[in-house]
């Protein structure tokens, strides 16, 4: 007499629905890849061996984005060292001009084969040989004050609130390889400004 009816109890209030009101912000995925993500989140590794499988399949995926972004200039997957806008315009102010510090190992590498080789035949030659060491130290000293007072000003101008500690050292390092040498590799021709 006094119990509920089974249509008293089936009807309840429906729940709003939850979430923004200008919606998820996203397409729907389709079935195929939900069930794929689905199934990619249960999957978990049954043993140690699995798991270190899937590292190394995923460490060797990471270092080939690497790889890539070192030759394309990708700013997604390349190091932490090269990542950023200002390292960006750093390595571009770089590729951008001729250095004396380029040249200066296979130069100071020829002069000094010369010096060892014809030194004892030419006495002489030894004492030119130092002159033209220590005139090539000069040289690199005033080309590395150029470039990093250069490089902070273009920074400060460009990048105001951006640090620019290290970044003399970056373009240093990066001046003393080979161009054809350097990552990631140089997306601006000699004499072009940088962007």
């Amino acid at each position: 007499m006094f119990r509920r009816t089974k249509s008293e109890t089936a009807t309840t209030v429906p729940a709003e629905p939850q979430g923004k009101p200008g919606g998820k912000g996203r397409p729907t995925p389709s079935r195929k890849e939900a069930e794929a993500a689905r199934k990619a989140a249960f999957k978990k590794p049954r043993n140690r061996k699995e798991a270190s499988a899937i590292r190394r399949d995923k460490m060797r995926t990471e270092r080939a984005k690497m790889q890539s972004a070192m030759q394309t200039g990708d700013d997604r997957y390349l190091p932490a060292a090269d990542k950023g806008p200002v390292r960006r315009f750093a390595r571009d102010y770089v590729d951008a001009r001729y250095s004396v510090m380029e040249f200066a190992l296979p130069i100071l590498l020829v002069v000094s084969l010369v010096g060892v080789v014809f030194s004892p035949q030419f006495p002489w030659l030894a004492g030119m040989v130092n002159l033209l060491f220590l005139f090539m130290i000069l040289l690199i000293a005033g080309d590395w004050f150029l470039l990093t007072a250069g490089l902070k000003k273009q920074i400060a101008i460009k990048f105001p609130k951006e640090s620019t500690k290290g970044i003399g050292f970056y373009a240093v390092r990066r001046t003393m390889q080979m161009r054809r040498w350097r990552l990631p590799k140089p997306m601006v021709k000699r004499g072009e400004k940088p962007s």
